[in-house]
């Protein structure tokens, strides 16, 4: 899928994590959304290789990393661990970090548990987990509804999706973006189906949203008043939901001490839509 990157997977943090490399140069570490795997970077990380060495992950519960029973093992500060002990294994112990969707908010934690080894931040299109959910709207609640559907628990969400699951995950693809399916790379779009039609990757992916409820809101009430001090980017889809509900950059001002903010024509996946604006965006707050 990535040409040029080296696949393989690392034994880390209790887990098997699956990823892809390639490039030479400063580290940078590329974590995907739901319902996404590492391949929604396809667009993307080449063309970073040309200057970086580039690590595309799986985070647990997709493609083809683990997937551990048990909620408690789906906080973002778990994700966030086999993350920071990949790039150790890969010999980093210092890198550039972006996230997208729930690779995002692992990304958060990650910087907020592990300053010392995140050089810069890119958080795409999302709000702050405590925020949404505290000071849940109306439009959100409808909008992002899937984040109380999948929490429900087992098996409910998990047995609805699989009678049919390339129909739950595209709507969910479709209906957060602003072309419908037309603006994913038929590729991709066979990669993500392939991983989610998967019944482990389904409950992983239920248990990732329970473990937000019930594990990550806390942790981020707890956190409350510290600030990520690392240069940060806040990318945003300008046609998206969380654009229509909020202001992106507000969310995150009193939560990154040296923010930065941009929006990026498109809708949530902006990335897969919109790549070559996305590049620009990067490489534009990466080279500085």
């Amino acid at each position: 899928m990535l040409e040029g990157f080296e696949k393989s997977t690392a034994a880390v943090n209790g887990q098997t994590i699956a990823y892809v490399k390639g490039g030479e140069g400063p580290p940078v570490l590329l974590l995907h959304g739901f319902p996404q795997t590492h391949a929604m970077w396809a667009q993307v990380a080449p063309e970073l290789a040309r200057t970086r060495t580039v690590i595309c992950a799986d985070l647990r519960g997709y493609g083809a990393s683990s997937k551990p029973h048990g909620v408690e093992n789906y906080s973002f500060r778990e994700m966030g661990a086999d993350m920071i002990a990949l790039m150790a294994h890969l010999g980093f112990d210092r890198f550039d970090l972006v996230g997208h969707d729930r690779g995002a908010r692992t990304s958060h934690r990650m910087a907020l548990d592990h300053p010392d080894a995140i050089a810069s931040l890119v958080l795409m299109d999302i709000v702050p987990t405590q925020l949404l959910l505290d000071e849940l709207t109306t439009p959100v609640a409808r909008g992002y509804y899937h984040w109380f559907f999948l929490a429900q628990p087992a098996p409910l969400p998990e047995t609805l999706i699989g009678h049919d699951p390339d129909f739950y995950y595209a709507s969910c693809l479709g209906g957060w973006g602003d072309d419908g399916l037309s603006g994913f790379a038929p590729d991709q779009l066979a990669a993500y189906r392939a991983a989610w039609r998967d019944p482990d990757t389904i409950r992983g992916m239920c248990n990732d949203y329970r473990a937000a409820i019930d594990h990550d809101l806390a942790l981020d009430r707890a956190d409350l008043g510290r600030q990520v001090t690392c240069p940060a980017l806040v990318l945003y889809g300008a046609d998206g939901p969380m654009a229509r509900a909020y202001d992106v950059p507000a969310t995150w001002a009193d939560r990154l001490a040296d923010m930065r903010a941009q929006a990026v024509p498109g809708g949530h996946f902006f990335i897969d839509a919109n790549p070559d604006a996305t590049l620009a965006a990067l490489n534009g707050f990466l080279d500085g």
